[in-house]
């Protein structure tokens, strides 16, 4: 058995190390969490900013994981009220009984390949239905409202073409604006937990990590001959996403080739008519090709995305191509005719990669989003890899982490994070009202406007009277 005292060294400052980070260090476990960037600089800050439970997935036949997204998209919604918020999506609808067969054929594994992708046709109603009735089911949240399907004509909240989407099915996901945020709150909690477990806790952004037998040496990635740190770490858990095979062999360690890089590219424009159409709302919408995507508010601007493409190279060099914006840009005009946007509506893009796991050819959207912990036997300290995952997951795949590595490392159970708060989320009100009702209060009584109290309120909670 390896040194109890030793620190397990985390790779990587996204969502999946922060999360990592806060487990470990709740079990007593000493944590240094290393990273060549900033916290969250990787897909965390490139994604669709969503707490979902993963509607697609149903159609591969990935039950146990719409089950677990939707377990943790409740447990953060209760645990992280000033991150995490109920969001009602709209699915445009245009037949009763599209892509019936199609889906079924890629439930049963019958459909996997690139071929697949394209060939969904459009959703319609009843397969959408059955899809939402399985995700009321399978959430079992009272918090929020089960589906429903309405006639188009007979609803003012989004403006569709009743012509040609006769029907609308609503459901509840959630949102989180600023992961980046919520990342910042999980390795806060890590420092605090440390503390109360009389664990250490150490971060090193814009660091790198060099191995040299059992001995890991952290040095400023500004070229410093001198290591600010060595560790003799009881294991070493690489959580850097999409980069984790060039990690491996940066680290000298042997591995077969463990990731797939699928990028996904987005963009935000402040077009008027596009936010007025949306109202608090977002919409779930196919594409040409059959792939959903997503138009969703964002503050007082929209979000839309994302593509799905095959990556190869170094994920910190994707970029949103010509092509891919005027996908994105179609698609939005052709389930919102009249907004006729153009590439001059986008003030900014974004493109991340997805950590999905190495599985040959196929088309991206067709890879599992399932994650898991892969050990490298070949170094001579205990080494895992992170596998997948995702910003609604994350809580639950550190917990599983935790989990092998205890047991690899000869010691107990420990304590987990299903019932912790973060940081802020002491005494959340329940609804936007109550914390408009509080933030006018707080102005008040600090004479600060309305705005500022919001802006700190709504990302800090409970902490934001010391803060302001």
């Amino acid at each position: 058995m390896r040194n109890p005292q030793a620190p397990v060294v985390i790779l990587g400052a996204g969502i999946n190390g922060a999360a990592l980070a806060r487990e470990l260090a709740l079990g007593g476990i000493s944590v240094a969490v290393v990273d060549t960037h900033d916290l969250a600089f990787g897909a965390t800050a490139y994604s669709s900013r969503l707490i979902h439970g993963g509607l697609r997935y149903l159609e591969y036949g990935e039950l146990d994981l719409v089950r677990e997204s939707l377990a943790e998209r409740t447990r953060l919604l209760r645990l992280a009220p000033q991150f995490v918020r109920p969001l009602k999506l709209y699915i445009p609808v245009t037949n009763r009984f599209g892509g019936l067969f199609a889906s079924a054929g890629r439930f049963l594994g019958l459909g996997r390949g690139k071929a697949a992708a394209k060939s969904a046709g459009s959703r319609g109603l009843w397969l959408v239905r059955l899809g939402l009735r399985l995700y009321d089911i399978y959430a079992r949240d009272p918090a929020l409202p089960r589906h429903a399907a309405l006639r188009t004509d007979r609803q003012s909240e989004v403006r569709i073409d009743p012509n040609r989407y006769p029907w609308l099915c609503s459901y509840y996901d959630a949102q989180i604006r600023f992961p980046e945020r919520f990342v910042v709150a999980l390795l806060d909690d890590a420092r605090r937990a440390a503390a109360e477990t009389g664990a250490s806790f150490e971060l090193f952004t814009y660091h790198r990590a060099e191995l040299a037998g059992s001995t890991l040496e952290i040095f400023p990635v500004s070229g410093a001959a001198e290591p600010v740190a060595r560790f003799e770490p009881a294991a070493i858990v690489n959580a850097t996403g999409a980069w984790v095979d060039l990690t491996l062999a940066q680290l000298h360690v042997k591995s077969k080739t463990l990731m797939g890089g699928a990028k996904g590219s987005h963009f935000i424009t402040s077009n008027p008519r596009l936010r007025a159409a949306l109202g608090a709302h977002g919409l779930y919408v196919e594409a040409a090709d059959g792939r959903p995507l997503f138009v969703l508010p964002l503050g007082d601007v929209s979000l839309v995305g994302t593509t799905d493409l095959p990556f190869e190279g170094d994920p910190a060099e994707a970029v949103a191509t010509p092509a891919e914006l005027d996908y994105l840009l179609e698609t939005v005009n052709a389930v919102l005719p009249g907004m006729n946007l153009s590439r001059a509506d986008i003030e900014q893009h974004y493109s991340g990669v997805r950590p999905l796991p190495y599985v040959g050819p196929s088309a991206p959207a067709a890879v599992t989003r399932r994650h898991w912990i892969e050990e490298n036997r070949d170094c001579s300290t205990p080494l895992f890899s992170i596998i997948g995952g995702k910003l609604t997951t994350s809580r639950s795949l550190a917990e599983e982490t935790v989990i092998t590595i205890r047991a690899r490392l000869g010691l107990p159970p420990g304590k987990n994070s299903r019932e912790r708060l973060l940081p802020g989320a002491e005494s959340y009100p329940a609804s936007d009202q109550a914390v408009d009702a509080k933030c006018h209060l707080l102005a008040s009584e600090l004479s600060l406007s309305l705005a500022q109290v919001q802006s700190v309120w709504r990302l800090h909670g409970a902490e934001s009277e010391a803060i302001l």
